[in-house]
């Protein structure tokens, strides 16, 4: 569930916010990209969790109702556009619903997309 009106500390904040049932999946993603880059900077922004590097954003995601979202900028979706093709996406974002395996893969492949693309 969105909860983007409200302000959050930190990332432990954010998902301790969020349905019980979605928080371990949260978390996950939240390895999955630390496994990329153990060091990068984590900060809420636009009311999601961010991981920054170089002071540069390089991923966010959000909790839905139906939904995570997931936003790589808009050139880690064009990069990977043919993975993303399942999921629908926008300017932007990814949507893997909640209901459905996550891509937890494809979210490591684009973070590692993003640190090379701001180094």
């Amino acid at each position: 569930m969105n909860t983007s009106n409200q302000t959050f500390k930190s990332i432990d904040e954010y998902i301790s916010k969020q349905p019980k049932e979605i928080q371990p999946t949260l978390e996950k993603i939240r390895k999955t990209i630390l496994k990329v880059n153990p060091d990068f900077e984590e900060d809420i922004r636009y009311g999601m969790p961010t991981f920054r590097l170089k002071d540069k954003n390089i991923v966010h995601f959000a909790a839905f109702a139906n939904h995570i979202g997931f936003y790589p900028t808009p050139s880690g979706l064009d990069e990977f556009e043919q993975d993303l093709k399942p999921y629908r996406s926008g300017k932007g974002t990814a949507q893997f619903k909640i209901d459905e395996p996550i891509p937890f893969d494809l979210i490591e492949k684009i973070t590692k997309f993003r640190v090379n693309e701001v180094l």
